[in-house]
């Protein structure tokens, strides 16, 4: 018996790294099927391996699962956000930070085209890059004149790690990929393209090496639009509010209208940023108004 991670899905094969670098084609056993499992890439997973095709015996508890690209095991996933072209929407990256907080995946803010800014526009950019560094995510903002990006700092954030890179359209996630491993080229279009959103429901998820990290690129952040839980856990996601909300009045305050919000009077005196909270109440209204998803149970997918 060998253990692996699953790097590639296709038609019903999966292909397993194993330590030292070989990979090894699978299929899964029927019992997963009848019980409702299904492996993902990423996932670890106990298989023996006969002649030029193996057969899936177990798969481990996951730490996590995302769901575009369907993928498990995520250690970082980088948010690339546009300074320019398209200007920066506060409420979108918060949208993917609440979303990643709520699937257990750590994020990485990584800030392109501060080449395109003037000089005021940059410094108003490092300040939003310290607002969310105060708050407690990673953030790189490359310098102005720096038309090439901070890769040394990203490559050493994602060194050893599974990532995926996910951000809006034309924020150059192809773009920063090709820039981290030039060689990656052709690989990072197909990988784009299978994952693209269209009329196909058969996509190709795979794990690229690129130097010493696993990365899958994403086709952008339409499957963060609705949040899968109840809105009561919304809060839990705002680690700035959760940092201040034991001081509420009320237990159980949703931060909203109550009396003697801690979280309300931080945002008073600018201890917590207003867009945060605007982004907060837009959330908020959003899930009241959408049919109630809450099984977000993963584990046999």
């Amino acid at each position: 018996m060998k253990t692996g991670r699953i790097i590639r899905s296709l038609s019903g094969y999966y292909d397993i790294q194993i330590s030292n670098g070989e990979v090894q084609r699978t299929r899964a056993r029927g019992e997963f099927r009848k019980s409702g499992q299904k492996p993902l890439v990423g996932d670890f997973v106990d298989f023996e391996s006969e002649n030029d095709e193996g057969l899936i015996w177990k798969i481990y508890p996951r730490e996590n699962v995302l769901v575009r690209p369907l993928i498990a095991n995520i250690d970082v996933a980088v948010i690339v956000t546009a300074l320019k072209e398209p200007d920066f929407a506060p409420n979108l990256l918060d949208r993917q930070l609440v979303a990643l907080a709520a699937a257990r995946v750590t994020p990485l803010i990584y800030f392109t085209k501060a080449d395109l800014l003037t000089e005021s526009e940059y410094i108003h950019a490092t300040e939003v890059s310290n607002r969310y560094l105060k708050i407690g995510y990673t953030t790189i903002l490359p310098a102005m004149n720096n038309i090439n990006g901070n890769f040394f700092e990203l490559r050493s954030e994602l060194r050893g790690k599974v990532a995926v890179f996910m951000g809006q359209t034309g924020a150059g996630k192809s773009t920063l990929l090709n820039h981290l491993s030039p060689e990656l080229g052709l690989e990072t279009g197909i990988v784009s393209k299978a994952l693209s959103r269209g009329k196909h429901t058969t996509r190709q998820v795979t794990l690229i090496q690129v130097n010493d990290a696993l990365i899958a690129d994403t086709p952008g952040f339409s499957s963060y639009e609705v949040f899968d839980f109840p809105v009561e856990q919304l809060a839990d996601y705002f680690p700035e509010f959760v940092a201040v909300r034991q001081n509420c009045r009320f237990r159980g305050c949703l931060h909203l209208n109550e009396p003697g919000c801690a979280v309300k009077e931080s945002v008073t005196v600018g201890a917590i940023a207003q867009s945060r909270y605007n982004s907060y109440k837009a959330f908020y209204d959003l899930i009241k108004s959408q049919k109630p998803r809450y099984n977000t149970d993963n584990r046999n997918i």
